[in-house]
């Protein structure tokens, strides 16, 4: 009999240790939930998880599937704890066991603009082909896959009558793959890049960020078995498929126009003008980058990304936003030995930002490493100063460098004045 107590008091004190442990997990989840409201950072920016709770077992298993840490369990329920994390992995949806998860693109609150495509990826203006993520579709295998299969649909219209069967508008992962195929199948093809890289958002991801969760089938290459691959390695790959095959790409050429020629396009961009069939548009939601529109911002200077701060070090930089990738960049600036550091952001307060990145930020300002000038707007750039006005009063800066971190365009007007039709979701697939 007492060994019968025994057993009974071993597996009670399993029982004490697991629900106190999924007690901790359920307070923390909340706490980390409760702030992303608190700072406004609860609203998902793309395509994101919506859990049923009716459904939902709160297993954990999305939550672990998760390369992000964006889901969490909060009473025994999955939540979507950390919506500003998520950029549409969907390795949750695969992991649930119960089919408690869909994803979908845009909330109640905040609609997102998704053009009106048909099943081969053609919208309502015939010969003109969406693909990947500004079709809303951000996960890499099945934006590289919507490239390749819209390809399929573009080589049925190939003719001699015009200079290329297809112009492709952004080199992503559906532009890379797009490309790729149009090799395949010996079309005349155009791929432009607005960027002096290529990647797309995946660029443009913080360093060593898991980049890719499943595998990939991209056209002269065959199946790529990555699993979860850092941003680096994936994009040292993508360079190097891009060197074997000559996949050829026009960078820093930007589309500006899109204009029906009879039964042909003519493409117009930053660099001249192309004749085609077929038109196929691969580029991110990320946008023209929006810029400040003052004098000396065309400087060599200025740029609109930070890549790598320590090419930074030793002077001062001047950055301007007041998002998430703003404070980031001020902060990895100011780790910097020698750099001297100034924010402007045009609003009175930093609000729709992590508390991690506000945290950080604050503890940067008060070692003197960052000076913040809110309420503040930059009026001129000059070779070697900056014109700022902040507390009613235009000031001058020595500076060296400006990094403008204040978002993007949408290309929604520009492909809207061609006809093309979009659809605004309110958390619909």
């Amino acid at each position: 009999m007492k060994y019968i107590y025994l057993y009974v008091a071993v597996v009670g004190v399993f029982i004490v240790l697991y629900l106190l442990r999924h007690r901790r997990i359920h307070v923390a989840h909340a706490e980390e939930l409760q702030q992303a409201i608190d700072s406004g950072m609860n609203e998902p920016p793309s395509l994101h998880p919506v859990i049923d709770p009716a459904r939902c077992m709160g297993s954990g298993a999305c939550a672990k599937a998760c390369p992000e840490d964006a889901l969490g369990i909060v009473n025994g329920k999955a939540v979507l704890k950390n919506a500003a994390a998520c950029i549409g992995h969907g390795a949750c949806l695969a992991a649930c066991p119960v089919d408690a998860i869909k994803l979908v693109f845009g909330t109640e609150k905040r609609g997102i603009d998704i053009p009106n495509i048909s099943p081969e990826f053609e919208t309502n203006v015939s010969g003109i082909f969406v693909a990947g993520e500004l079709g809303g579709m951000g996960l890499i295998r099945k934006a590289a896959e919507q490239g390749r299969q819209a390809m399929e649909s573009i080589r049925k219209r190939a003719n001699g009558q015009a200079d290329h069967d297809v112009v492709i508008v952004g080199c992503g992962p559906a532009g890379l793959s797009a490309g790729l195929s149009a090799m395949q199948h010996k079309l005349r093809y155009k791929l432009i890049e607005q960027e002096d890289s290529l990647g797309g958002a995946v660029y443009h991801y913080p360093r060593h960020k898991i980049a890719m969760t499943a595998p990939v089938k991209l056209a002269l290459v065959g199946n790529v078995k990555f699993n979860e691959v850092q941003k680096e390695k994936l994009l040292a790959f993508w360079l190097d498929v891009v060197k074997k095959t000559n996949l050829q790409i026009s960078f820093r050429e930007c589309l500006e126009g899109i204009e029906r020629d009879g039964d042909n396009f003519v493409v117009r961009t930053s660099t001249g003008r192309h004749v085609t069939r077929s038109v196929l548009l691969s580029m991110g939601r990320r946008g023209t980058p929006r810029k400040l529109e003052v004098p000396g911002e065309e400087s060599a200077k200025v740029t609109y990304r930070l890549i790598d701060p320590a090419q930074y070090q030793g002077q001062t930089v001047l950055v301007v936003g007041g998002g998430d990738s703003a404070l980031e960049a001020a902060i990895a600036l100011s780790e910097q030995e020698g750099t001297d550091v100034q924010l402007s952001y045009r609003s009175e307060a930093f609000s729709r930002v992590k508390q991690k990145n506000r945290m950080l930020l604050e503890q940067q300002q008060k070692a003197g490493r960052i000076q913040v000038l809110l309420s503040s707007r930059v009026k001129r750039i000059a070779d070697h100063e900056v014109e700022i006005e902040h507390d009613g009063a235009v000031h001058r800066y020595r500076n060296d460098a400006v990094i403008v971190c204040a978002g993007g365009l949408l290309p929604t007007p520009l492909l809207q004045k061609v006809g093309i039709e979009f659809d605004t979701k309110f958390g619909t697939a």
